[in-house]
């Protein structure tokens, strides 16, 4: 198996017209997604962001921190999976709840990199 993150991305008010059912369907909706992947032995993690904090740039002693996002989309969270291949992990994002509940939903689905292959540097993993 090989190793993707998902990246969620919607605009940052996607969700502020739900009603009270509405947003509780939908977390409702996320969690059997979740443990969905969790008992197909597909998740590693996964974790909502909240819509607050600093984009951060500069080099050498001179910095900036602005909004985290100039536009009105925003990465919302993410999940870091385990697929057979870049397919899978597509289908896999494709199940998110996410594109049943807005309609302005996208999701970037990237491998992740274990190893640097002009070094042999093995990056190390979490817990």
């Amino acid at each position: 198996m090989k190793e993707f993150m998902l990246l969620i991305r919607n605009l940052g008010d996607s969700k502020s017209t739900f009603s009270p059912a509405q947003d509780l369907a939908f977390l409702k909706a996320c969690q059997v997604y979740v443990e969905g992947l969790k008992s197909n032995g597909n998740l590693v993690s996964a974790q909502p962001l909240i819509r607050e904090g600093k984009m951060i740039s500069g080099f050498n002693g001179s910095w900036n921190e602005g909004p985290y996002s100039e536009t009105a989309e925003v990465i919302v969270g993410y999940y870091h999976i385990m697929a057979q291949d870049l397919d899978e992990a597509i289908a896999i994002a494709k199940g998110n709840p996410e594109f049943a509940y807005t309609t302005t939903a996208r999701i970037e689905v990237r491998p992740i990199k274990m190893k640097e292959e002009s070094t042999s540097y093995v990056y190390p993993k979490g817990k």
